[in-house]
């Protein structure tokens, strides 16, 4: 097994609504203990909602602000964890496109 310093976390969610106990329930409470054990990368998934949302896209905006803030309110902490939205990242394109 690999010691706990080279494993990391990366998570993410796609902003399609609002959160609700389930989100907090099944992932956030297990992202705000993560947040102190490892290095995380937590991401608002707003390319993967296009998967099932293309026909709102408008809403894909207000539902990652209210998910990030969600997030902040649940206990995740921006001092301890990365947060990102994945469409801010031009390499997360790139890097989709090289292994695919």
């Amino acid at each position: 097994m690999l010691p706990a310093q080279s494993n990391r976390v990366l998570s993410g969610m796609r902003p399609t609504g609002r959160l609700h106990l389930g989100h907090y329930n099944g992932v956030l409470k297990n992202w705000v203990t993560l947040q102190h054990e490892y290095p995380c990368f937590f991401f608002v998934a707003d390319w993967h909602a296009l998967t099932t949302h293309y026909d709102d896209t408008g809403s894909i905006a207000d539902h990652s602000l209210d998910m990030v803030v969600d997030w902040l309110a649940a206990g995740v902490d921006p001092g301890s964890a990365t947060m990102f939205v994945q469409s801010r990242v031009p390499e997360h394109a790139e890097l989709h496109l090289l292994l695919s």
